[in-house]
């Protein structure tokens, strides 16, 4: 077995999730789930075959985002996972939509952060062992912190009162 590092290659603002399915039929799936649970949504998708054809199949609302989630599960090049990449759209408007595709069996991260996927290698095929998802922290936060980051949330509409 070889394990390599993948870094996720992205513009810093753009979110994407990655994760792991069983199926051809996840493609449609996903992009019904993504266009239902955001009106207008600009995203790209794409999925890794493990078998049969074992094309990368694809599919999204806009062509920057569906050449990025291309490009990316190119590198990773895992049987049964998938890529989607949101343009001015956030994980959390999808993530629970995401989840309910009857395909889906694990989601790895959902993040705009600098990601590191580490895949494993052996004769039969690659598979993804886990992501290196942003920085480690720096301390615990305090009460200034906290309120920040109540305040913050409130802000941005995440939060009432």
């Amino acid at each position: 077995m070889e394990l390599k590092i993948v870094k996720i290659e992205k513009p810093d603002e753009v979110n994407f999730i990655l994760g792991q399915s069983h199926f051809i039929k996840t493609v449609e799936d996903l992009h019904e789930a993504l266009v239902s649970s955001v009106p207008g949504i600009k995203f790209g998708l794409a999925f890794c075959e493990a078998s049969g054809a074992r094309k990368i199949r694809k599919s999204g609302t806009d062509k920057e985002m569906i050449d990025l989630a291309v490009k990316n599960a190119e590198r990773i090049a895992a049987g049964h996972t998938f890529i989607v990449f949101l343009k001015d759209a956030y994980p959390i408007n999808v993530l629970n939509a995401i989840k309910r595709v009857p395909e889906v069996v694990n989601i790895f991260c959902a993040t705009a952060n600098p990601t590191q996927v580490i895949v494993a290698e052996t004769e039969d095929g690659r598979g993804i062992l886990g992501v290196i998802d942003g920085q480690p922290p720096v301390g615990v936060e305090n009460e200034e912190d906290e309120s920040w980051r109540k305040e913050f949330l409130r802000k941005i509409g995440y939060k009432l009162g």
